[in-house]
C-alpha cells in the first residue's frame, strides 16, 4: 500500500482536518508512519507543481490551495458559480473573531446595525458557534467561531489572526473619520 497515496486521497475527499491519529488507526500503521508520509505528501505536492499544499490546521491536516494561486481563485469566487458571504456577515464574523465570546447585541453595538441575520448566516454555515451564555439578567447567547472557521481560514488556532492593530488607522485619520458624527459642542456664546 502507498501510504503517502492514501493519504492524499483521504484529505481530497474529506470536508475537515484529518487528525493524524484519525489517519493511523483508518490505514492501520503507525503513526510514525503517518507522520513521515505527511512529511513526504508535504515534499511532493510542492515539489510536483502542484496547486495544492499540506497544512496542519483546525486539529489536523488538510489539502489547500498555493498561496500564489489565490488571484485566480478570487476571480472565481467572483463567478456566479461561487457563493460567498455578504459584506455583513463578514463583519459580523471579524466581530466574533476578535471579541469573542460576544453577545448578539454586543455585535449589533460594534457594527451599528441589526446583525441577527449575519450570525444566523454564520451559524448556519458552521464558521460559528454558542459558546455558552452572559451571566446576569436575560443570559444573553455568546458566540465565538468555530473549528470550521480555523479551517477555513488555514489556521492552527486563533492565536494565527493577524493582529487588529495592524488594520485600524492612525488617530488623526480617526480623529477626522469620526468628527461627521460627533454632536456639535454649544460655543460659550450660545449661553444664556
Amino acid at each position: 500500500m502507498d501510504i503517502v497515496a492514501a493519504i492524499e486521497s483521504i484529505l481530497f475527499v474529506a470536508e475537515s482536518p484529518v487528525p493524524s491519529a484519525e489517519l493511523s488507526e483508518v490505514l492501520e500503521v503507525p503513526p510514525g508512519d503517518v507522520q513521515h508520509a505527511l512529511t513526504e505528501l508535504g515534499e511532493r505536492l510542492s515539489g510536483a507543481g502542484s496547486g495544492l499544499v499540506l497544512r496542519e490546521a483546525g486539529g489536523g491536516w488538510r489539502l489547500y490551495t498555493r498561496p500564489d494561486l489565490h488571484p485566480f481563485l478570487e476571480r472565481y469566487a467572483a463567478s456566479p458559480s461561487a457563493t460567498k458571504l455578504s459584506k455583513a456577515a463578514l463583519e459580523a464574523l471579524a466581530v466574533v473573531a476578535y471579541r469573542q465570546p460576544v453577545s448578539r447585541g454586543q455585535v449589533s453595538d460594534i457594527r451599528g446595525v441589526d446583525s441577527e441575520q449575519a450570525l444566523r448566516t454564520l451559524e448556519r454555515r458552521g464558521l460559528i458557534d454558542i459558546v455558552g451564555h452572559a451571566p446576569g439578567p436575560g443570559q444573553a447567547i455568546l458566540f465565538g467561531t468555530s473549528d470550521t472557521f480555523l479551517e477555513k481560514l488555514g489556521l492552527r488556532s486563533l492565536d494565527e489572526l493577524p493582529p487588529l492593530a495592524d488594520h485600524v488607522p492612525p488617530p488623526d485619520v480617526v480623529e477626522v473619520l469620526e468628527r461627521p458624527f460627533r454632536p456639535e459642542e454649544p460655543s460659550s456664546d450660545s449661553r444664556s
